[in-house]
């Protein structure tokens, strides 16, 4: 029985599609396997190794975490991986259990491997939010004041600077907000004070500053002829440049004679911040 489009007498027939016949093909996706079969899971962590993070001799603990890497394969040197990695570390684990500066962070910096220890240097350094969330209140005047200072040892950073107005002795009134001029005076103080105490010694003397709040200390005592402050921090220390790497000087940061050194000028320089204040008496 044929179709009934191809009984019509015609010259010129061209049969609609439902008179062809399709050929016979080859479905090819039948012939393969599934696609997205399940590869067979490897855990990442059987090809890692463990490297200790060891902080500068600056710091009473100086091994504060450990670090992963994948072990070395073929070019890939896990070594090479680990260097330039930041490591942030609350600076309370970093000077024994010490829960009095739990709200400081620093940023440390790979530099060399050795071993399986990974030898670190300062490369910042910041507030932790709640901490800077509980300064700030009403009824006083927030100041904040930044410079670039370059070290002694070529290394340039970017200190920020933050304090607060208070009121002063017997006062009354509600508010103790500064005028403009007195922010001012207050900022250029800030500025100068800053950049005396940074560019006066290396970057371990700067960092044994930051860890007492030295400069907060004599930043406080300074203004306090002007406008009386309180919770006077360097609120956060930028990283902008570092002179070429020089393995011996990071040795000597991490070595024992540094630690000691260390230790005795955390010492001086808290026997100045208290001569300061006491020099300082009330003077508002």
């Amino acid at each position: 029985s044929k179709c009934p489009h191809q009984l019509r007498p015609s010259t010129s027939f061209h049969p609609p599609t439902c008179c062809v016949t399709m050929a016979i093909g080859k479905n090819k996706r039948l012939t393969k396997g599934r696609k997205g079969q399940k590869k067979k899971i490897v855990d990442p962590f059987t090809r890692k190794e463990w490297y200790d993070i060891k902080a500068p001799a600056m710091f009473i603990n100086r091994i504060c975490g450990k670090t992963p890497v994948n072990r070395t394969q073929g070019t890939k040197i896990s070594s090479d991986a680990l260097k330039g990695r930041v490591f942030e570390v609350s600076l309370a684990d970093l000077q024994a259990p010490d829960e009095e500066q739990a709200h400081r962070k620093i940023k440390l910096i790979c530099e060399e491997v050795q071993g399986r220890n990974c030898l670190c240097n300062f490369h910042g350094m910041d507030l932790t939010r709640d901490k800077l969330c509980s300064l700030l209140k009403k009824w006083q005047t927030l100041i904040e004041a930044s410079v670039d200072v370059k070290t002694t040892d070529g290394y340039t950073l970017r200190l920020f600077a933050i304090a607060f107005t208070k009121k002063r002795q017997n006062q009354s009134k509600k508010t103790s907000y500064a005028q403009s001029s007195k922010i001012r005076q207050i900022r250029a103080k800030m500025v100068e004070i800053m950049s005396n105490e940074a560019s006066k010694c290396d970057l371990t003397g700067l960092i044994i500053k930051f860890i007492p709040e030295t400069i907060g200390t004599a930043i406080e005592n300074a203004c306090s002829t002007i406008v009386p402050l309180q919770n006077v921090f360097i609120r956060k220390v930028k990283m902008l440049k570092k002179p070429k790497f020089d393995l011996t000087k990071l040795l000597e940061m991490h070595s024992e004679a540094a630690a000691a050194e260390a230790g005795a000028k955390v010492s001086r320089v808290e026997e100045g911040a208290v001569e300061n204040t006491a020099g300082a008496g009330g003077r508002y």
